[in-house]
């Protein structure tokens, strides 16, 4: 085995295995933010406040930039869609990334 074969396995592993726990961060951060919306969260609960300003803290950042070219339709927020695709993208740019450098190098 390659010293290059032991950097890169684990790597693209670690890349993956983010952007797979990032999806689980969006599809949360939009479940809550439903039911937010629909009244079966408390927020007056300081640990629902809590997770709520966590989930903001790690998606608002990338939402963001998304909204400011693709505003709410409808009072539909598309951002999350729209980051969920833009994940899957990056899991199969860097799949095949670093497939093409173990088969090539």
């Amino acid at each position: 085995m390659s010293f290059l074969t032991v950097v890169i396995v684990p790597l693209a592993w670690l890349v993956d295995t983010l952007l797979a726990l990032y999806t689980i961060v969006v599809i949360a951060a939009v479940v809550v933010s439903w039911l937010i919306a629909f009244g079966v969260v408390n927020m007056n609960n300081a640990n629902a406040r809590q997770i709520v300003r966590i989930l903001d803290a790690l998606t608002e950042p990338v939402f963001r930039p998304v909204r400011r070219i693709i505003p709410p339709i409808g009072g539909l927020d598309l951002s999350p869609l729209i980051v969920l695709i833009a994940i899957e993208l990056l899991r199969i740019f860097f799949a095949n990334l670093f497939a093409y450098i173990l088969i090539h190098v």
